[in-house]
């Protein structure tokens, strides 16, 4: 496909503007890049794409800061909001009970299982779980849509099995693209657009209606943000994006996921700046690690243990949860758990039960934290995540009675280094794991298992984030080894044996293997270091 189409006219100005549209073709294509869409689209693209732009400069100068020594600090400036009595804005009856929430990429299959899980709310996500393929991309507005007006089916080839949408549905919560992603298929007067715009307009634009007559909203979840800033760019959005299509200002909710360790910082402004669209925060716990190390990546004082030894006891992500809850629902919101990766384990009974009597562990402690629901990846975890809260709530919807005045955390609270032991082994999964991971995503797999864990990009980004800091700092595992680029290289091949083992010759010779391991390899070593993976890797894909 390659189309361009005039007449895209901008409120803002009100010329008209090219749309090139350079994606495969994909069949029902049309009804994802509709008129409408693609005018709302042009119309933000053009007068939000500048500031989009800033921000993303912004970030680098505050990343250059942190490489000169800086922390993170809770702005003086913003003070007065902090301080302020203010509340969000009235929060829709399908969004007030969301105990356990599921999650997955917007592939159709999934779409119908995720939406008939015995769970209140479904995230669909065209973000870390989610392989932005143009096929990808299209095909899951189109299986929104068909969901929305309740005409998805999905027959199984394999097994002749028809899956369809039961009476009772979860609701259905849309995650873009962040800021920082581009859509690279798509170019407006000769600039490429945001994914998150993309992925934003059409849902919008193609389903407000129909989200309406089925009496919910567009309700979206709001990834990677590092300052309250970029909640004032989404807000900017929404307000025009709903003045476009003549919609009521608040018609559109939003949960923002507080993912980076910047965030963290502006709970409160982020809350404030999308108060009148914000219905709560997210604990993303596993972008937060990735986030914690990237942040700090050049200074040798801020070295984690073995992912696995990262765990939401430890006092920088205690103390982080606490915050949240207490700063949510000060203001109204609802404060939202984080993932149990885990999926269940059929051929091994005792592992499974370890499995889940870790979940169950997890989502005790967030329900007596005062969370107000959580996350899970696969729905066989839903009744082990709903007994705790069920427990707790007592009939109740939510828990914003649950103050949490008792709460009292500083800058220090969230910059505590946990200490732990870096393992060869720990070094043996990061490489297996990462590589394994970037493989699936460059064949349009964004959500992968492995290893009895659902993994995505987030704990991908933890991989290989971790082997830079760890080799740039020369860190030493607990046998006293240090590691260095020749015992990298040592253990890359190792581990790719054993992948070849697991995977078989064909896989791992043919196809994206060597581009993902080539790819892999070049992150880690790198003098410098990439941002997102998905950034490099978005290059390679097809």
């Amino acid at each position: 496909m390659h189309a361009e189409i005039q007449g895209a006219v901008s409120p803002r100005n009100g010329s008209a503007a090219r749309v090139e549209l350079l994606g495969p073709r994909v069949e029902r294509a049309d009804e994802a890049l509709t008129p409408l869409a693609l005018q709302l689209l042009s119309s933000l693209h053009r007068r939000f794409n500048g500031s989009r732009l800033e921000l993303l400069r912004a970030r680098r100068e505050r990343q250059a800061a942190l490489d000169l020594g800086a922390l993170p600090r809770f702005l003086p400036e913003t003070a007065a909001v902090r301080e302020g009595d203010w509340r969000v804005g009235p929060i829709p009856a399908d969004l007030q009970d969301r105990r356990v929430e599921i999650t997955g990429p917007v592939e159709r299959k999934m779409i119908i299982n995720a939406l008939n899980a015995p769970v209140r709310a479904f995230m669909a996500d065209f973000e870390d779980s989610c392989s932005p393929t143009w096929e990808n991309l299209i095909r899951g507005q189109v299986n929104l849509a068909d969901a929305i007006r309740r005409r998805i089916s999905f027959a199984d080839p394999a097994t002749g099995r028809v899956y369809r949408l039961a009476e009772r549905t979860a609701t259905l919560i849309v995650r873009p693209r962040g800021w920082h992603l581009p859509e690279k298929h798509v170019r407006i007067n000769g600039e490429v657009v945001s994914g998150a715009l993309f992925d934003f307009a059409l849902f919008l634009a193609n389903n407000h209606e129909a989200l309406a007559r089925a009496g919910t909203g567009p309700y979206l979840y709001l990834p990677k943000m590092e300052s309250h800033l970029e909640a004032r760019l989404w807000n900017e959005v929404f307000v025009a994006a709903q003045e476009a299509l003549g919609l009521a200002r608040g018609t559109i909710k939003a949960t923002v996921l507080i993912e980076t360790v910047l965030s963290a910082f502006e709970m409160d402004e982020i809350l404030y700046e999308l108060r009148e669209h914000c219905v709560g925060l997210n604990c993303g716990r596993w972008d937060y690690i990735f986030s914690f190390i990237k942040k700090f990546r050049n200074r040798p004082d801020f070295l984690l243990p073995d992912r696995a030894a990262v765990t939401m006891e430890r006092h920088f992500l205690k103390s982080y949860v606490e915050l949240l809850i207490r700063t949510c629902h000060r203001r109204g919101a609802f404060a939202m758990g984080g993932m149990a990766a885990q999926i269940p384990i059929k051929e091994d009974p005792q592992a499974n039960e370890a499995a889940m009597a870790r979940v169950r562990a997890d989502k005790q402690r967030e329900a007596r934290a005062g969370h107000d629901g959580t996350w899970i990846a696969h729905p066989g975890l839903a009744s082990i995540a709903t007994e705790p809260f069920d427990a707790v709530l007592k009939g109740k919807p939510n828990q914003l009675e649950v103050s949490r005045s008792d709460v009292s955390v500083g800058a220090a609270d969230l910059l505590t280094v946990p200490e732990g032991a870096i393992t060869e082994e720990g070094l043996r999964n990061c490489i297996r794991v990462g590589v394994q991971y970037l493989e699936a995503w460059l064949r349009g797999n964004g959500c992968v298992p492995l290893y009895h864990l659902m993994e995505d990009a987030a704990t991908a980004e933890i991989c290989r984030a971790q082997l830079w800091q760890w080799l740039r700092h020369g860190a030493k595992t607990q046998d006293g080894q240090r590691i260095t680029i020749e015992r990298f290289d040592r253990l890359m091949l190792s581990e790719l044996d054993r992948i070849h083992g697991e995977v078989g010759p064909a896989r791992l010779t043919q196809g994206v293997f060597p581009s993902a391991t080539r790819l892999f390899e070049r992150m880690t070593k790198s003098d410098s270091f990439d941002e997102f993976l998905t950034l490099p890797a978005y290059e390679l894909l097809a």
